[in-house]
């Protein structure tokens, strides 16, 4: 069963449903979690939460994620690292190669790019990659917004364990705590708001 055009989907998929007020449309769960993403006046790299919606749902697909809880999770991380899609390079200290809307480091990239068939040879064709002018090269491959909204699911389910995937079934405080452990962070007070407003959009 494919996605439809709503992150809803992902609730019918687990076997649950949506109830009011939370919203049931892709666009206004991501507006939802990240709220300055309904605008895109502040950068040349930003995307709207509708721009947003249909690569996410794609990804949410090819990486095999359905629960609320899961969608919930990797939308707050990445709406937070990518400061609500504004940015999909990292600006501050401004590291060369790490980017998407995940914000991953240029290690994980690499990992990324060669993970998706399309990307091998050219990441192939980019040598070695130990110069800044390379990774942001290699940066430049994994930003396209198909790509570029897949890294978060990429990383939890390549990254983390099934018991940090699994656990994100159930939509808690501790399972998403265990995921940010996951992604080598704590959950501070940033963090928690949109892993609130994520919960708050997705009935959890």
């Amino acid at each position: 069963m494919k996605f439809s055009m709503t992150l809803s989907a992902g609730l019918a998929l687990a076997g649950m449903t949506t109830a009011a007020p939370a919203p049931t449309n892709a666009a206004d769960q991501i507006a939802v979690v990240a709220p300055a993403s309904k605008s895109c006046a502040s950068s040349t790299e930003c995307r709207t939460n509708v721009q947003a919606s249909q690569p996410f749902i794609d990804a949410f697909t090819k990486y095999n994620l359905k629960a609320p809880g899961q969608i919930a999770a990797v939308l707050a991380l990445t709406a937070f690292e990518s400061v609500n899609y504004q940015y999909k390079h990292n600006i501050s200290p401004g590291r060369p190669g790490q980017g998407t809307s995940n914000m991953q480091m240029i290690s994980y990239n690499i990992e990324y790019a060669n993970s998706i068939p399309e990307l091998k040879s050219k990441v192939a064709a980019l040598g070695d990659i130990s110069t800044p002018d390379k990774q942001n090269q290699l940066l430049a491959l994994v930003t396209d917004d198909k790509y570029n909204f897949g890294s978060g699911p990429w990383f939890l389910t390549t990254k983390c364990s099934k018991d940090v995937v699994s656990g994100l079934e159930k939509g808690t405080d501790e399972a998403f705590a265990a995921y940010m452990g996951c992604v080598g962070v704590t959950v501070t007070d940033d963090r928690k708001a949109y892993w609130t407003r994520a919960k708050q959009a997705f009935n959890l």
